[in-house]
């Protein structure tokens, strides 16, 4: 195993002068602006000089726009900065842009799936399906400022259907289809979408699971909805018996086929997507995103932080309920081909999607650290099993990469590989920190600060910290910071969200601690930080240490109130093969003891054979924390394994009090 913090990839001159990153900043050099020579330097004017760094990035990255207008930022005051408030552009058609202005016969989308054969799109497939869903769109009354809802599949139709939205002005929000009607009315319900996208079903590790009798309940739950669009994702394209406003999605694009998007001129804040919060202690916050933000902070992160070009290959594993997907979609404004997969990760085996990167010589590999460790717990090796020779750069996200999970991907996935580790949020729909193609890895870090991003890590007095956990902030205002939030119209519930912990500084509840080096690394939310005995500690300090183990396939640790002080609770799923006895706890206390601190060590730890998640992937630590002290877990819809929660709560060790 490599030593904490050791440099595990390092680019050599000739792979960083190849970069998009290195010729941004050869580009500045050569329009006006001063010239950089590293990361750092550049990464300070960044966040110092935001209206020039902001402007250059537009026009670096190509944006195309009827107006940009003169006033790049109004104020730098949060909440209430306004970007490029005289622009006027359109984000579906710069997502076409190679459509539009490049090789139209270029691959767009190869849609894989467990259900379906798989579908490739050119760039003039994709248009000319946007084109038609648009005019149907249309011919059913939608208009600009409209609510288009999802329930779909991570296939080719979701794509279609916000580009579509995007192009008249319409907004999109979408969610997975194993969602429970409970869960989707919770969303959805509160946007009042006039359209609804749905699946018939899907196919998940082998099982259908059909849904058209779910789109009839929401139809009953959300009147709202006046058309339904069903795709054939099952092979059966059936609608709802007696049901005279659905449609079939070939039915929808054939009846307006050859028509054109109308590419409508909106300012920068035109919301563009509506996206949910987990909802694991309420109900979802409906967060609203601007096509400007997104289309700036989108084309720098995949652009310059991703390298991503024309001739590249870009995979994400994601559902459409995950901020990820919109990530994913964006790819599309670089020209290259983005590969989508509908189904299990871990079906067959863990092997499917490294088969899927060698047969589709993908060059951006993009998942979530849970399934990382899951490829490492499995004990696979994809170097020794594909050709991986046109795989660059690995992404990862949802949860903070383990040290031990640095390690595997440079031990068994590739050694000249970028691991860039990234995070950010739903709240932005990008990231803080993420990688760079100009710095080394470090194990167990993610590699810098975004550019743009005025990151740091605040103490409780509100001053900056180096090498010390703290508060994740953001002291200058960004793009794609939501423009509001739905059903917010005084702006108090988006206030609360951000701004109450620091007036006028936006604070995003996770723990970061910024290395010398410029590293960061993410030690979980801030609300569900570990107090005990007075000392807070960041979940991902316990995992990081725990997780490794052979013996352990997961973990999840909450504080519970406990005599006159509290204790640290931790749930342990073991690895196949491995049983839980005396000798593993006795191990885990003793290395938490010695490679963390005797604070760090569980009062309790208990064998689970299951921990519950959100459907993005992300472990619901607040969920547990609650149901450990005896509060109701009122929204479980937005937990992907409920059941997990009910197991939990039949364990007599953990001295659940009656519920209050």
């Amino acid at each position: 195993m490599s030593e904490s913090n050791a440099i595990l990839y390092q680019p050599d001159e000739a792979a960083m002068a190849r970069t998009r990153m290195r010729d941004y900043m050869d580009w500045l050099a050569t329009n006006g602006y001063p010239r950089f020579t590293d990361y750092d330097a550049l990464y300070r004017w960044s966040v110092d000089a935001l209206e020039p760094f902001w402007t250059s990035i537009w026009d670096y990255t190509g944006v195309i726009a009827s107006a940009r207008g003169d006033q790049v930022l109004d104020t730098r005051a949060m909440p209430g900065a306004r970007w490029f408030a005289d622009a006027r552009l359109n984000f579906a058609e710069n997502l076409l842009r190679e459509a539009l202005h490049g090789d139209a016969h270029k691959s767009a989308i190869v849609g894989l799936s467990e259900s379906r054969d798989e579908i490739r799109l050119s760039y003039a497939d994709l248009l000319a399906q946007v084109g038609a869903l648009e005019a149907y769109l249309v011919s059913v009354g939608v208009q600009a400022g409209d609510r288009v809802a999802g329930i779909v599949a991570n296939t080719h139709e979701p794509i279609v259907a916000m580009l579509a939205c995007a192009s008249l002005g319409a907004i999109w929000s979408s969610a997975s289809p194993d969602f429970g009607v409970a869960g989707l009315v919770d969303r959805f319900a509160q946007i009042k979408p006039r359209v609804l996208v749905t699946v018939d079903g899907y196919r998940y590790g082998g099982k259908d699971f059909d849904r058209i009798q779910q789109i009839a309940e929401l139809r009953e739950r959300i009147p709202s909805i006046e058309q339904v669009i069903v795709t054939a994702n099952l092979g059966q394209g059936s609608t709802p018996a007696d049901d005279d406003g659905s449609i079939g999605w070939e039915d929808a694009l054939a009846a307006h086929a050859g028509a054109t998007p109308s590419f409508a001129q909106m300012a920068f804040a035109q919301p563009v997507y509506i996206l949910f919060s987990s909802g694991t202690t309420g109900v979802p916050k409906c967060i609203v995103h601007g096509a400007g933000g997104a289309l700036l902070q989108h084309s720098k992160e995949l652009m310059l932080h991703g390298d991503i070009r024309r001739d590249d290959v870009f995979f994400y594993f994601t559902t459409c309920g995950w901020m990820m997907w919109n990530w994913l979609a964006s790819g599309l404004l670089t020209g290259a081909t983005l590969v989508l997969y509908d189904g299990n990760p871990g079906f067959p085996d863990m092997n499917v999607l490294w088969d899927i990167a060698e047969r589709e010589r993908i060059t951006h590999f993009g998942t979530s650290a849970k399934w990382i460790a899951g490829c490492r717990n499995a004990g696979i090796a994809p170097d020794a099993a594909y050709d991986l020779s046109a795989l660059k750069t690995v992404f990862s996200t949802g949860s903070p990469l383990l040290p031990a999970d640095f390690d595997w991907v440079y031990e068994q996935v590739k050694a000249d590989v970028l691991l860039s580790s990234i995070s950010g949020g739903t709240d932005i729909v990008s990231s803080f920190v993420g990688g760079c193609p100009l710095l080394p890895v470090r194990r167990g870090e993610i590699q810098c600060r975004l550019l743009g991003v005025a990151a740091e890590a605040f103490n409780d007095q509100g001053d900056v910290v180096i090498d010390e956990c703290g508060e994740l902030v953001c002291t200058q205002p960004l793009p794609s910071m939501p423009v509001m939030f739905w059903n917010d119209p005084d702006g108090t519930r988006y206030r609360e969200a951000y701004f109450d912990t620091f007036d006028g500084i936006w604070s995003h509840g996770d723990y970061v601690l910024f290395t010398p080096e410029g590293g960061a690394i993410i030690y979980g939310r801030s609300d569900a930080t570990l107090n005990v005995g007075g000392i807070r500690i960041g979940t991902a300090e316990i995992y990081r240490q725990v997780e490794p183990l052979d013996a352990v396939a997961d973990t999840l640790v909450v504080a519970q109130p406990y005599g006159d002080d509290s204790r640290i609770v931790m749930l342990v799923v073991m690895n196949e093969g491995h049983t839980f006895d005396d000798g593993l706890v006795d191990r885990i206390r003793k290395r938490l003891r010695e490679h963390a601190s005797p604070r760090h060590v569980p009062g309790l730890i208990v064998p689970v054979s299951a921990l519950p998640y959100t459907r993005s992937g992300k472990k619901v630590e607040v969920a547990v924390a609650r149901l450990l002290r005896g509060m109701s877990v009122n929204n479980t819809q937005a937990i992907a394994n409920p059941e997990s929660l009910e197991a939990i709560a039949q364990i007599d060790a953990l001295e659940i009090p009656a519920s209050n």
